[in-house]
């Protein structure tokens, strides 16, 4: 399989960064995540790092390629869920840690992906998106409803409100894990934060991916885009990026 990724966290105009980003590679299979660790709850980056360092250990626990992709993503995610649950046991309900996430495993010509809250999946080809996750937050029902459009989310006032995550609720949380999608050469694999995507148009980030520039340059490029983008306030700007070559 060949592959060429990168990552990238930026602190924006933060004080501290909760978002945690890995790649994992691997002769036949690859894996990349991005994670959130949600604000205003305790030890936000300590559920981060959780999360992706059960993905990543669950992931490299397993024979490659993987015989049953979704079923490892269901139970890889659920996995995760229940580490970041324990480390709030002893906590109230409303201080535990949580984290939003979003998660993409290739293997041969395929991607299987799955996301939990506002962490987000892109699939891009030529410059544009192929096919994206949708949130697990109140404006992407608003969204799905017809009660808003696309021009009204940037600025909505519930726009950080995520209705789904890792961690809190021992109850499983809402999850989507994507059927098998088919790449093409040169095919794009975004995985990012809110931060990185949330002050911009899923065109204009697309749009970077057309021409055939390293993935790390373009993702710095967008990740600076994100920052400045809604500066003095920016949020934590964190993806992962894989280009499939064949």
């Amino acid at each position: 399989m060949q592959i060429e990724y990168a990552d990238l966290s930026l602190v924006g105009h933060r004080e501290d960064n909760q978002d945690r980003v890995a790649v994992a590679a691997g002769e036949h299979a690859a894996l990349i995540v991005a994670v959130d660790g949600m604000g205003g709850h305790a030890d936000g980056a300590k559920a981060a790092e959780t999360t992706v360092a059960s993905l990543v250990g669950s992931f490299w626990q397993q024979q490659h390629p993987l015989f049953d992709p979704i079923g490892f993503l269901h139970l890889a995610l659920g996995r995760a869920h229940d580490e970041v649950c324990a480390l709030g046991r002893r906590l109230k309900l409303e201080e535990r840690p949580r984290a939003t996430c979003a998660v993409a495993l290739v293997q041969g010509d395929s991607v299987y992906w799955a996301h939990v809250g506002d962490s987000r999946v892109y699939q891009i080809r030529h410059g544009e998106v192929l096919a994206r996750t949708r949130d697990h937050s109140h404006v992407e029902q608003l969204l799905r409803e017809g009660l808003i459009t696309e021009a009204d989310v940037q600025g909505h006032p519930m726009r950080n409100y995520v209705e789904s995550c890792l961690g809190g609720d021992p109850q499983l949380p809402e999850m989507t894990v994507g059927r098998r999608h088919r790449l093409k050469r040169g095919d794009v694999l975004l995985v990012c934060t809110d931060g990185l995507w949330a002050s911009l148009r899923d065109a204009e980030i697309a749009q970077l991916w057309k021409a055939p520039v390293p993935v790390r340059e373009v993702l710095q490029e967008l990740g600076l885009r994100a920052v400045l983008a809604s500066a003095p306030h920016s949020d934590n700007a964190s993806g992962a990026v894989l280009r499939w070559l064949g």
